[in-house]
């Protein structure tokens, strides 16, 4: 009880009384204004950038994840005037593979961890999985935030095991997945966005694609406004990532934008702007050469 005080102490320090209509109308009415001044080669050319080339199916095998990660190679010959997805990511037992066949500097190589896409697992299965993506050559680690502990008011274990995993985690970064089409309001998506900055994630990201809705603009919006808040309150620069449901240029342009306008320049670098998709990189790809390319 008195580590769930200290956490209610901590998320008294921001504002998490959201009006969820109020957030649709804000939402809607940035986009209207500021979407469209977007639409250009350049940011479409930087959202490529901010790709997360992502497969995560129960079908994938050692071959078809080298083919994968093959096709990052061969795209840095193919296409040297485009710059380079940011990251491919695949389960922890890929990471070796991954490791092993990718040639191009600069792209990082992300496990989803701890029991995703639920996280129902004992901590020590989570910490032990995480251990061994990192150590078979994973750089970048998601995990995803245990909603039902969450949802349950146990913050205390929400927060543990995140800071758990970023221990083993180290210098690597950290993406906590909120799921937030299972949170039951814009005041959830804010207060488990503040929990898991707090608890160590590096980035905070939208969902794992594998629960409906997936990313929305609205959670966008209010995951980025915590970000800021948390900024400016510790100094502490937190990335984003959207993920699932990313369809089209216009998604990948809106979430550019939303960000452009709630967090700034600062943070649009694919460092700290991801997207999780793998949908969005033969669009985006077929938009800025002129004709349908169907290359990843």
């Amino acid at each position: 009880m008195e580590e769930n005080n200290k956490y209610g102490k901590v998320l008294e320090q921001y504002n998490t009384q959201l009006n969820d209509e109020q957030v649709k109308a804000e939402v809607a009415k940035l986009l209207a204004e500021k979407m469209p001044e977007n639409q250009t080669k350049e940011v479409k050319k930087f959202l490529f950038g901010s790709i997360e080339l992502t497969t995560l199916k129960t079908t994938d095998s050692d071959e078809s994840v080298m083919k994968f990660t093959q096709r990052v190679n061969d795209f840095d010959n193919d296409y040297p005037h485009l710059p380079h997805v940011a990251t491919i990511c695949v389960y922890p037992c890929f990471a070796s593979v991954v490791k092993d066949t990718l040639q191009v500097e600069g792209v990082q190589i992300a496990c989803v961890s701890g029991s995703f896409p639920s996280s129902q697992a004992l901590l020590e299965v989570k910490c032990a999985e995480t251990a061994l993506a990192i150590k078979d050559g994973a750089t970048e680690i998601d995990m995803v935030m245990s909603v039902g502990k969450y949802l349950s008011g146990d913050y205390e274990t929400v927060c543990d095991e995140i800071y758990e995993l970023k221990a083993i985690c180290g210098e690597h970064d950290l993406k906590v997945i909120l799921e937030t089409g299972l949170l039951p309001s814009y005041s959830d998506v804010k207060k488990a966005s503040i929990l898991s900055m707090y608890a160590g994630a590096d980035y905070i990201k939208t969902s794992t694609g594998k629960e409906n809705p997936a990313a929305t603009y609205e959670a966008a919006y209010v995951m980025c406004q915590a970000i800021k808040e948390y900024y400016e309150k510790t100094g502490n620069i937190v990335g984003f990532k959207p993920a699932g449901g990313i369809n089209t240029v216009d998604d990948a342009v809106a979430y550019y934008t939303i960000v452009k306008e709630v967090l700034g320049e600062q943070w649009l670098t694919n460092k700290l702007l991801r997207l999780g998709t793998s949908r969005l990189t033969n669009l985006l790809l077929s938009e800025l050469e002129g004709s349908e390319i169907k290359y990843f």
